[in-house]
């Protein structure tokens, strides 16, 4: 029964990526490798040691884990690596990394098929001649702004 169940989770889960995912870039130092992704979201919360709890949301992309392959070895996600996502004429930079002590991917199904990668974003790059960006958008980013190819 668990192989029928494992079979069927791939199957949905290949369908979930055809359907709704996209194109992105994963980055780890020079190695680029161009992935097929789905997007989600984590909510983090924990205490910052002074006695608030800190309530912090990851924007995860979802893949297979055979998928990630960086120089030709099948890897894991580490912190610092990056993720880009291209939508119209701009390009958003994504860091790996979670909060606190918290891992900074997990395995998203209980066959251990799909990564949930926990990311923040970083920065926006322009990268056509010609963007625009509404000033109240950005007023409250920490993340930076740069304009030019990627």
């Amino acid at each position: 029964m668990s192989d029928m169940l494992c079979k069927s989770a791939a199957w949905l889960s290949r369908q979930l990526l055809k359907y709704a995912g996209m194109e992105v870039r994963y980055r780890r130092g020079s190695i680029v490798v161009q992935l097929r992704a789905t997007v989600g979201r984590t909510e983090f919360q924990y205490d910052d040691g002074y006695g608030v709890l800190v309530r912090y949301e990851s924007r995860d992309f979802l893949i297979p884990a055979s998928d990630l392959v960086l120089s030709g070895v099948v890897t894991l996600p580490k912190p610092g690596d990056q993720i880009q996502e291209e939508q119209d004429n701009m390009a958003y930079i994504y860091e790996v990394t979670a909060p606190g002590k918290e891992p900074c991917w997990r395995y998203s199904d209980l066959y251990r098929k799909t990564l949930r990668i926990h990311t923040k974003q970083t920065a926006i790059i322009c990268i056509r001649k010609h963007c625009t960006f509404n000033a109240a958008t950005f007023h409250a980013r920490t993340f930076k702004v740069l304009v030019g190819s990627n």
